[in-house]
């Protein structure tokens, strides 16, 4: 393909595609072919048809199920990790190629459940929250806070950002288990972390983290049941997917004092005015903003770039999105 010259639509807000294509990036899309913007709502045929390459952002319209003929679509180049909500399982079959940018992403993520995990075990947001309202003898009078060394914790889902949050947490002292149902015990001795079911760890862990994909069997798998199971004065970290978890259930725990939790991910997306999580003291809330460092954000571009590069010089991409795997992905 090294003679063709593709058509690139970038389907990407303008402020979006800031984030991740500089000038020297950009130059070598330019190279490759001819790139143009898809505006939003764009009437008429669908411009993307008209593309070889796509590259796809978190406002991006989902994607057509199938191919029409003359469509040119052969790679769909996604600015982030999931993609359920943008390509069809059908497009997988129908002769396009999809990548996504989680490789890129997931060291960040796993900073952020990082930082999250210490400051509910050291009771920050509470210490802060009084030193704000001036009072020095209050924050002092809060209980002491807990170390990660030591503290069990449980991460369910080795997902790429699970396994990079793994090995932080180990090497801070942790002591680590993980449930995830497709994790091998070869996979779990190279991670030097014990397998558990379930709910053995949401009883014995005083951390909790959630990695996990959203699907038929993950979808509100943290319902009341388990989260009762959390012991006394636990944390929950979550930012992966809000539909892991039964969000009523969660909020009725924290009002009640007996959990705290770190939350970036949300059942709706911005959080409504009224939702009761804006007013709970024992809740440290982020506008899921887990990937969103400059550093990551270069990456993702980078991979993107790169990606597009072997396509045009038909080699098979680093990071595909394949038909098996579609479901589980998170």
């Amino acid at each position: 393909m090294d003679d063709d010259v593709l058509a690139i639509a970038l389907d990407l807000p303008h402020h979006h595609r800031g984030l991740f294509f500089d000038e020297e990036r950009l130059a070598r899309l330019d190279a490759l072919g001819a790139v143009r913007t898809v505006e939003p709502d764009q009437a008429g045929r669908d411009p993307r048809r008209d593309a070889d390459v796509v590259v796809t952002g978190w406002a991006s319209r989902r994607l057509p199920d199938r191919r029409e003929p003359g469509d040119r679509l052969r790679l769909v180049a996604h600015t982030g990790g999931t993609i359920r909500f943008l390509v069809p399982r059908s497009l997988l079959f129908d002769g396009v190629t999809v990548t996504q940018t989680a490789a890129a992403m997931a060291p960040a993520v796993a900073e952020l459940c990082l930082v999250q995990t210490i400051s509910l075990l050291r009771r920050l947001p509470t210490i802060d929250a009084r030193m704000r309202d001036r009072e020095w003898s209050a924050a002092i009078a809060v209980p002491a806070g807990r170390s990660l060394r030591g503290t069990r914790v449980g991460v369910i889902g080795a997902s790429r950002v699970g396994r990079a949050y793994i090995a932080a947490v180990r090497d801070l002292g942790a002591d680590v288990v993980v449930y995830d149902p497709f994790l091998t015990d070869s996979d779990a001795r190279g991670l030097e972390v014990e397998r558990v079911g379930l709910d053995d760890l949401l009883r014995s862990c005083t951390v909790v983290t959630v990695h996990a994909p959203v699907t038929e069997t993950t979808r509100g798998m943290i319902d009341a049941r388990r989260l009762a199971m959390i012991p006394d004065d636990g944390v929950l970290v979550n930012t992966a997917r809000s539909a892991l978890v039964d969000t009523p259930a969660l909020v009725a725990e924290l009002r009640a004092g007996r959990l705290s939790a770190a939350l970036d991910v949300f059942d709706e997306e911005p959080l409504s005015q009224t939702d009761p999580l804006w007013e709970l003291p024992n809740v440290l809330l982020t506008p899921h903003r887990g990937a969103a460092t400059d550093r990551t954000y270069a990456e993702m571009g980078e991979m993107v770039v790169a990606e597009i590069e072997r396509f045009h010089r038909g080699e098979p991409p680093l990071a595909a999105v394949c038909a098996e795997t579609y479901d589980t992905i998170a």
